[in-house]
């Protein structure tokens, strides 16, 4: 296989799994919701708002609501820059793509192969930036695919989120995060495509309903043990039944473009060494 034909299977292969990337791009598509508008400022001035109130008051935040503010804040940012990053890096590889894939097309049959040299050094150029700014994006969506939390409340695979303490008569929070984070109790990304999280037949035909709690997972947010309304006969406390895919629809697009721009990377890289090898020895094409 030619070294030219080489350069433009690299230039179609980045224009086709780009295309499919803006399709089903969690940001792009809208799944997850316009992170673009997230006020991350906002919750820095919380943040300095609350040691200034400390400091004032003659002492320090302690680390629980320290860490409870940090998290937010990275948080926030992670999705900023996943956003930013989504529609950066796509449109640039739809562009170098099709760009690269014309000139390369052009000179298959023959035409302008006295701009070999150029054609390469565009690859070349063309395959750095790609690369960079996609490898960039393959940061942020694996960060908060695997660290950011979701808006839903977690739960084990039998759909329980609390178990009775029998000593108090409370319930204890399975994810409740001393540690002062709060997001502990819902599900990360990366987690949304387990059965407890997504539509099931059955899921919970065997579970009392006076024991489906779901209205008060959100106490689990302050607090290791909680007081639940519900029967003394339920020893485990079930979050509300989901009946829909929606969530395992949003791992399927995280995880999709998270793998096709990997193999983008991988193309940019070929487009830019056959770019290089093109210039020095444009007679190759």
């Amino acid at each position: 296989m030619s070294k030219g034909l080489i350069f433009f299977c690299c230039s179609c292969c980045i224009l086709l799994l780009t295309t499919v990337n803006l399709s089903i791009g969690p940001i792009i598509s809208g799944t997850v919701g316009n992170w673009g508008t997230l006020n991350c400022k906002e919750y820095k001035d919380d943040y300095d708002i609350a040691k200034d109130n400390a400091k004032a008051a003659g002492g320090e935040l302690d680390d629980k609501t320290k860490k409870g503010h940090e998290i937010k804040i990275d948080r926030c940012e992670r999705k900023k820059g996943m956003h930013d990053m989504e529609y950066t890096a796509f449109i640039f590889d739809i562009v170098i793509g099709f760009v690269c894939g014309l000139i390369g097309l052009l000179h298959l049959f023959d035409l302008k192969k006295d701009f070999v040299s150029k054609t390469g050094l565009i690859g070349l150029c063309c395959g750095i930036v790609g690369f960079v700014l996609t490898f960039v994006y393959v940061i942020f969506n694996g960060i908060v695919f695997t660290n950011n939390y979701s808006g839903i409340y977690k739960r084990d695979g039998d759909g329980v989120f609390a178990e009775k303490n029998e000593s108090t008569g409370k319930y204890k929070c399975l994810y409740y995060d001393d540690s002062g984070d709060k997001y502990s109790i819902y599900a990360k990304y990366s987690e949304l495509n387990k059965k407890q999280y997504n539509y099931k037949k059955d899921f919970y035909k065997d579970i009392d309903e006076d024991c489906i709690a779901g209205t008060y997972v959100y106490n689990c947010e302050s607090s290791s043990e909680i007081t639940l309304y519900i029967p003394s006969t339920c020893k485990y406390a079930y979050a509300s039944e989901i009946e829909s895919i929606t969530n395992k629809d949003i791992f399927d697009r995280f995880m999709t473009t998270l793998i096709l721009s990997l193999i983008v990377c991988l193309a940019n890289i070929g487009l830019a060494l056959f770019g290089f090898l093109l210039f020095r020895t444009p007679g190759d094409f």
